[in-house]
């Protein structure tokens, strides 16, 4: 295919920041159709591109012959039915996380999208960061050796301010879980391996926000163990006065092994911290320029804010798995490992013990 022609079914804040600016760096793609049930931010969106192909329903979207392939950034509850019906239709997609409500959505979406031989993606966008690619390939070239210690935590200050569906349980499922930590899961799954059991808590800590009730989690922790016999914490937090937010806030991720320690930061795209075993400390690491963008990607590394232009090779690798005919990654079995986890993060806070996770 030449020219892969696209549809967005959501057009609020995550496509207007990340699919649109994304897309636009791909010649090979092409943008067709606009979909949102609220018609104020659909029009802004139609404006913003010039769009003219836009509708209220997603159902009216999918069934379209002149659109190839989905991008999905809807509120959470609605997620699973749009992917299925894309599929359905034999059209790509890309989705963002968390991919579904819960760990059986979430594997019949990806067991779907794998019969019908389509490309499928899970938006783990900080996959997509110079630093955490490098730190994968360094792993699996074998410097970290033995994992022992796997450590992540995310610390943003959102305060009380106002999250619109996302503080409503029936409509997002979750809130920091899937909000934020559902990526660090997605780390610990790539640099780690599987986690075979787990401890959590979360807690509400604001129960009004706009003078609305909030009635999802604001902080999270899992106390976890991998099958390859590593530990791991992992904690989450929209409260941290002081922080900040977003790509100014800290997002922290260690990993100790054998053969030595890796600190990646998010912030720090373009560097890491390593320590051989038996050493004096951290030290200082440059990320390779081979690494600044993911292969193939026709994005600039030296234009616009490094913190925020990563996110847009998210699109380029969607585009070009469906033109090279080949998996995407991360795709919609990621995303449902981390909905596992997820599941049983909230069932472990709910019986305050451990939880197994199936082999």
């Amino acid at each position: 295919m030449s020219v892969i022609r696209l549809a967005i079914i959501g057009c609020g804040g995550i496509t207007l920041q990340n699919h649109l600016p994304g897309l636009a760096l791909v010649p090979e793609a092409r943008l067709v159709a606009l979909c949102d049930t609220n018609a104020e931010v659909l029009e802004r969106a139609r404006a913003q591109t010039g769009v003219t192909i836009v509708s209220t329903s997603f159902e009216e979207i999918v069934r379209r012959d002149d659109v190839d392939a989905v991008i999905i950034a809807t509120p959470n509850f609605t997620h699973a039915a749009i992917a299925l019906a894309v599929i359905a239709a034999g059209k790509h997609v890309l989705c963002e996380k968390p991919i579904a409500l819960n760990h059986a959505e979430a594997r019949a979406m990806a067991e779907a999208a794998a019969r019908a031989g389509i490309c499928h993606m899970t938006a783990f966008t900080y996959r997509f960061v110079p630093a955490m690619r490098y730190l994968g390939h360094l792993i699996r070239r074998g410097d970290l050796g033995q994992p022992y210690h796997y450590r992540s935590c995310r610390l943003q200050d959102w305060g009380a301010r106002p999250l619109g569906w996302r503080q409503v349980k029936k409509l997002a499922g979750t809130g920091e879980l899937g909000d934020m930590l559902s990526h660090r899961i997605n780390f610990a799954h790539h640099l780690v391996g599987p986690i075979s059991r787990l401890v959590a808590n979360t807690k509400i800590l604001v129960h009004e926000r706009g003078g609305q009730p909030s009635d999802l989690d604001d902080w999270v922790a899992i106390l976890a163990e991998f099958a390859n016999g590593a530990s791991g914490v992992l904690e989450s937090s929209k409260l941290a006065s002081g922080r900040n937010e977003s790509w100014r806030s800290l997002d922290y991720v260690e990993i100790n092994g054998a053969e030595g320690s890796f600190v990646f930061i998010t912030g720090q795209w373009d560097q890491l911290q390593y320590g051989r075993v038996g050493g004096a400390g951290l030290a200082t690491i440059p990320v390779p320029r081979e690494f600044w963008t993911w292969p193939g990607s026709p994005r600039n590394p030296d234009e616009g804010d490094p913190l925020v232009t990563f996110r847009y090779d998210q699109v380029f690798e969607f585009i070009d798995a469906i033109r090279s005919r080949r998996p995407c990654v991360p795709d919609f079995h990621e995303g449902a490992a981390v909905q596992q986890v997820m599941d049983a993060a909230v069932q472990s806070a709910a019986l305050r013990q451990w939880v197994d996770l199936p082999a």
